[in-house]
């Protein structure tokens, strides 16, 4: 009988180690809301009047315009403007991050989320995302590495915001590269994230690219790990020096 009391009793501290790390992970999931909460994980965290809408007239030939709001709390750490309401890329866009830990090559989906990548370019030719750090690093159940606050504290945006494109059946699969919002609807600033491992998530971050090459060099500080441990700032320092927006 000791034998079987022994057994039951193993089995039940496995069972209650499985319930805890599952709770843990679906723990790290919504605090990705990446983004959204008062602890610093978010894109911004602003008032509900700091929003954007996206408005596409599908009647005219001019395409989808876009509309990008500005922020009610005020001025932004780098205030380079706004973008202008008609995408520039209607297409295809190749992207080259430069970062003090090596190069990521981005393919940006024009065509899926205009809004999304005029936004990008016009920041990354803006010079906005030069020396900034990339703040937080996540691993487990949610496999990125969030960058794109110039403040470095995960509340700095571009002044503006704008809302969610192409998350129909979004999936977070390695190498995609997605926004990061507040958890305000449609309050997309200038954070991003880059999936270095497949993630879960629900389908509520726009998807607006793929990495192309540098999955190496985003594994190599996901291996460095975080602090805290499993969401937190990258304890491998990740400076962006410069985004190069091809045949621009």
């Amino acid at each position: 009988m000791a034998g079987k009391d022994r057994k039951k009793e193993l089995a039940r501290q496995r069972y209650e180690r499985q319930q805890q790390r599952r709770a843990q992970e679906a723990a790290r999931a919504r605090r990705l809301k990446i983004i959204g909460s008062v602890a610093a994980v978010a894109v911004v965290v602003a008032g509900t009047a700091a929003f954007m809408v996206f408005k596409q007239d599908e009647s005219t030939a001019a395409g989808p315009q876009c509309v990008y709001k500005g922020d009610a709390q005020g001025s932004a750490p780098k205030d380079v403007g706004r973008p202008p309401g008609k995408p520039a890329h209607p297409g295809i866009v190749q992207a080259t991050m430069k970062t003090n830990q090596g190069d990521v090559e981005m393919q940006l989906y024009g065509d899926k989320a205009p809004c999304t990548v005029n936004s990008f370019a016009f920041l990354a030719q803006k010079d906005f995302y030069d020396k900034t750090e990339c703040h937080r690093l996540t691993s487990g159940g949610l496999n990125v590495l969030q960058c794109g606050d110039p403040t470095a504290s995960g509340s700095g945006g571009p002044g503006y915001r704008f809302a969610n494109e192409n998350t129909d059946g979004a999936t977070y699969t390695e190498g995609t590269l997605a926004m990061a919002h507040s958890s305000q609807p449609d309050s997309n600033g200038s954070q991003f994230f880059m999936v270095y491992k497949d993630s879960q998530l629900p389908p509520d971050y726009t998807v607006f690219g793929k990495i192309t090459k540098g999955l190496d060099v985003l594994e190599k500080i996901a291996k460095g790990g975080s602090e805290p441990d499993g969401d937190g700032k990258p304890k491998k320092k990740v400076e962006i020096q410069d985004v190069a927006i091809a045949g621009k």
